[in-house]
C-alpha cells in the first residue's frame, strides 16, 4: 500500500489516504484535451500512476471526434485563429495602399495552401501533446473510453478490441461537440468541425447563429472574399456580452460587408443544382454554397455510460460537479466543457490544475471563476474581462460609473478605414473599484490580458488614472479616460449584516 495526501470532501484539513496498489492506476483520464492532459501531467508529477485515453486524430475525416490536444488544438481555437490570421491579410493589403505600397498585380488567395499549413500545425501540436504526456510518465491509450464502474474504465480501440483498466480515481474530460438544429434539410449543413477543413473555399456562405463561433467564421470567410449572410434570433449577436459592445461588433460586421439578419432564423434547406437553397422564417430564399450551423455545443457525455454508474447529469446532459470538480460518485471527477461551467480552454486548464493539486498534491485548491478574460476573434476582435454594464447594474448595491472611449485608431487615419476602436470601463461609484473592462478593436485580446491582471488585483479607477500610458498606442486610452460617460443606478440590493 502507498499513501498520499489528498483533500476529502472539500474539507480544509488534509487527510492521509491509502492508494491501493491493486488498482492499475491511481488516476485514469477519459479525454486528452487541454484539461485532461493538464490534469494527467500534473497528477503524474505529484507521483500518481496515470493512464489517459483519447480517440486517434484523423487529419482528413471530421467523423472521428478525437486527437490528443482536444477541440482547442484539433478543431477549435488554434486552427480557427490560423484562419483568422489568413483572413486578416485581405483588409491589411487594402490598407497598405495608403501607406505607400504599390500593389499593381492581382493578388490571389490560395485556400489549399493555408489549409495544408493549418493541418501541419495541428499535427505538430498533436505530437507535442503526446510527448508532454510521455515525458510525464502518463500512459496513453488510443481508443474510446467509457466508465463501467466507480473504479473501472473500458477502452475500445479502433479495431474493436476492448480493454479494461481499474483506477482509484476516474476523471471525465471529454469536452463538448457542435450541435445541429432540427430543421428540414439539416444534413446539408456543416458545423465548425467541417468548416475548418473544406476542400474548396466557398464563394457564398450562410451562417446560422449569433455566438462567437458564428461571428468568427463570418469574419474569416468575408475576409477571404466570400459573400456572407449571418442569421441570428436576437436583436444583436453575442448574447451574454456587454450590449454596447455587441452593437459595435454588429456595426463592424456590416462595415466589413457581411449581410447581417437579426431576429431571423432558417426553416429549411433544399439541395439545388447551383448549391443549397436556404429558406428563412421571413419567407426569404437565398442560394448558397455552404450553410454553417453555429448554434451551440453540447457536452460529450452520450457514450460514457455515466448514468449507469450513478453519475448525475443536468438537463443539458452536462456532468454535475461540486466546487472541487467531484461528481455524485466520490471516485469520479469531471472538468472542462463536459461540466458546462465556463467553457474556455484556459478554464479547463485551471480546473485540471486544481484537481491534481487537491487529489494528489495535498493542497486545497478550488477553481476561481472571477475575472476570467475572454475574446471573440472577429475582425476586428472583441475582448472583455469582469462584469458587463448590465451585470454590474444587476449585482451592484450602489451606482455604477461607465467610462467609454471611441476613436479612430492611428493606423486607420492613414489607411482611411472607417472603423472605430471602442473601449469601456465599468466602475463601482462608491468603492472606485473597476468591475469590468471591454474593448473592440485591433489587438484587443493582447491588451485585455494585462487589464485582467489589474482587475484580479482589485484595481481602482484612480489607480488606472495614475498609470502612465504608452504613447502612441491604443492601450493608453484605458488609463486616460478621466470623465465618466454616464452614471447608472445599480440594483441597490438590501445589505445584510454578516
Amino acid at each position: 500500500m502507498a499513501s498520499r495526501k489528498m483533500l476529502i470532501d472539500g474539507e480544509d484539513n488534509q487527510t492521509t489516504v491509502n492508494i491501493d496498489t491493486h488498482f492499475d492506476f491511481d488516476l485514469f483520464v477519459i479525454g486528452a484535451g487541454s484539461g485532461g492532459v493538464r490534469a494527467a501531467r500534473f497528477s503524474a508529477n505529484f507521483g500518481a500512476k496515470v493512464g489517459i485515453c483519447e480517440l486517434p486524430f484523423h487529419p482528413i475525416s471530421s467523423e472521428v471526434i478525437g486527437g490528443v490536444g482536444g477541440t482547442c488544438v484539433i478543431r477549435g481555437c488554434v486552427p480557427k485563429k490560423i484562419l483568422v490570421y489568413g483572413a486578416t491579410f485581405g483588409g491589411e493589403l487594402e490598407d497598405a495602399k495608403n501607406y505607400g505600397w504599390e500593389l499593381n498585380e492581382k493578388i490571389d488567395f490560395n485556400w489549399k495552401k493555408l489549409l495544408q499549413k493549418k493541418t501541419d500545425e495541428i499535427l505538430r501540436l498533436n505530437n507535442i501533446y503526446k510527448r508532454l504526456l510521455s515525458n510525464s510518465g502518463v500512459k496513453l491509450y488510443e481508443g474510446e473510453g467509457k466508465v463501467v464502474g466507480p473504479n473501472e474504465v473500458q477502452v475500445t480501440q479502433i479495431d474493436g478490441t476492448k480493454l479494461s483498466y481499474t483506477a482509484k480515481h476516474i476523471l471525465i474530460a471529454t469536452g463538448s461537440r457542435a450541435e445541429r438544429p432540427n430543421i428540414p434539410g439539416q444534413e446539408l449543413a456543416i458545423t465548425s468541425d467541417e468548416a475548418l477543413s473544406l476542400e474548396e473555399l466557398p464563394k457564398r456562405v450562410v451562417i446560422l447563429g449569433g455566438g462567437y463561433i458564428a461571428v468568427e467564421f463570418a469574419s474569416i470567410w468575408r475576409g477571404m472574399g466570400a459573400n456572407v449572410d449571418l442569421f441570428f434570433r436576437k436583436e444583436l449577436p453575442l448574447r451574454g456580452f456587454d450590449d454596447e459592445m455587441r452593437a459595435v461588433v454588429a456595426r463592424n460586421l456590416e462595415g466589413r460587408g457581411i449581410h447581417v439578419h437579426p431576429r431571423a432564423t432558417l426553416t429549411e434547406l433544399v439541395k439545388t443544382d447551383g448549391g443549397i437553397k436556404v429558406v428563412t422564417d421571413h419567407g426569404e430564399e437565398i442560394e448558397t454554397d455552404v450553410v454553417l450551423f453555429a448554434t451551440g455545443r453540447t457536452p460529450n457525455t452520450k457514450r460514457l455510460n455515466l448514468e449507469a454508474v450513478g453519475v448525475e447529469l443536468d438537463s443539458l446532459r452536462a456532468v454535475k460537479v461540486d466546487e472541487y470538480s467531484r461528481t455524485s460518485v466520490p471516485t469520479i471527477w469531471a472538468i472542462g466543457d463536459v461540466t458546462n461551467r465556463m467553457n474556455l480552454t484556459p478554464v479547463a486548464l485551471m480546473e485540471g490544475t486544481c484537481f491534481a493539486k487537491s487529489v494528489f498534491g495535498g493542497q486545497d485548491c478550488k477553481p476561481d471563476y472571477n475575472h476570467i478574460p475572454c475574446a471573440v476573434f472577429s475582425i476586428p476582435p472583441l475582448s472583455v474581462v469582469g462584469l458587463s454594464e448590465e451585470q454590474a447594474i444587476e449585482q451592484a448595491n450602489g451606482d455604477i460609473l461607465v467610462f467609454t472611449s471611441s476613436f479612430n485608431p492611428m493606423k486607420n487615419t492613414i489607411s482611411q478605414r472607417q472603423e472605430k476602436t471602442i473601449m469601456k470601463l465599468v466602475v463601482d461609484a462608491e468603492t472606485d473599484k473597476v468591475l469590468g473592462a471591454s474593448m473592440c478593436g485591433p489587438d484587443a485580446p493582447e491588451i485585455m490580458q494585462g487589464i485582467a491582471i489589474a482587475l484580479k488585483c482589485g484595481a481602482t479607477k484612480a489607480q488606472f488614472d495614475s498609470t502612465v500610458g504608452i504613447h502612441p498606442s491604443a492601450a493608453e486610452e484605458f488609463v486616460t479616460m478621466r470623465e465618466a460617460t454616464r452614471r447608472v443606478p445599480g440594483a441597490r440590493k438590501p445589505k445584510t449584516n454578516l
